[in-house]
């Protein structure tokens, strides 16, 4: 099927009725009378040989090829917007852009607060949207980058997309401060005998991967979906956590934690910024993946300076 056969303002509509699930409400939405839009429903179903829309009662329910659709019209449309709102110049100064980043709550607080700070400072018409990392980000890859301008997310987990790398970590453990059974060091024993709180998403499966490479497999009391929770919930308990050093030294007088190093060596993380290649030539992406390289290259100046 080739799209110059398309009617594509038909999608604009279809993503209407889908998610109305309602002639009237669906075309006062996108500026159509209820007659133009009950001849696009009638197109539509003509066209996919499915009624997409069925009545029960007074209301109206998806049919199962329409609850497939729901999702991937929705994504058509934003990627199609994403495609001719594109740019040949970008002027930070003046113009005004909404930027989306999928992002983890640990990436947020050590880098997201920096890069926030520049653009409110370089271009204030700009506007910046932080998503969290859902935990099928291996999963729905292609369908996450096309609908968002950049995912953070370390070296590992999904390749064959344009990346550049944004700032470097370390895996590092935190206990209570008073936490009394774990000495000056922490010894393999010490985390196959404590409890621990975990990060229940698969971000962490790097670290965990390489415990489970040493033959210690965490022993998880408790489970959370923020990092930064993690550190909150080892606090005055005989609890463990791996957490990266970065966010562990912004928290550690907040949250009342010891931090403490691995008993085998150093565990790096390596944070990437991925996006699109539709993206790639567009002049606002490419102002804001350099914005992204130069605050990184700030922080990796001051912490060689630290």
């Amino acid at each position: 099927m080739h799209l110059a056969s398309l009617d594509l303002n038909l999608l604009v509509a279809l993503r209407a009725l889908l998610e109305e699930r309602n002639v009237t409400r669906a075309g006062q939405r996108i500026g159509l009378s209820q007659p133009a839009m009950s001849g696009a429903l009638a197109r539509l179903r003509r066209h996919f040989d499915d009624e997409l829309l069925f009545r029960t009662g007074n209301n109206y329910e998806l049919t199962a090829l329409g609850q497939a659709l729901l999702d991937r019209t929705a994504r058509a449309c934003d990627m199609a917007e994403r495609v001719f709102s594109s740019q040949a110049e970008f002027d930070p100064a003046e113009d005004r852009h909404e930027f989306k980043i999928i992002i983890s709550d640990y990436a947020v607080t050590v880098f997201g607060t920096e890069l926030t700070r520049t653009i409110h400072a370089e271009a204030p018409g700009v506007r910046l949207h932080f998503e969290l990392t859902p935990a099928t980000v291996t999963e729905e890859t292609a369908a996450l980058l096309s609908t968002t301008d950049g995912l953070l997310l370390p070296h590992g987990f999904i390749s064959g997309y344009p990346a550049v790398d944004v700032f470097q970590d370390r895996w590092v453990f935190v206990v209570s401060q008073d936490n009394t059974e774990v000495g000056d060091e922490l010894t393999p024993n010490d985390l196959s005998r404590l409890p621990w709180v975990t990060y229940r998403r698969l971000y962490d499966t790097t670290s965990t991967r390489q415990l489970s490479m040493l033959g210690i497999e965490p022993r998880s009391e408790v489970s959370a979906d923020t990092f930064q929770a993690l550190c909150f919930l080892v606090a005055g308990t005989g609890r463990i956590a791996l957490v990266q050093a970065r966010l562990a030294e912004r928290l550690r007088d907040a949250a009342g934690i010891r931090i403490m190093e691995p008993p085998h060596g150093t565990m790096p993380l390596h944070e990437a910024l991925w996006w699109h290649p539709v993206h790639t030539h567009d002049a606002a992406h490419t102002w804001l993946r350099e914005t992204i390289a130069r605050v990184a290259k700030r922080m990796a100046e001051r912490s060689q300076e630290g």
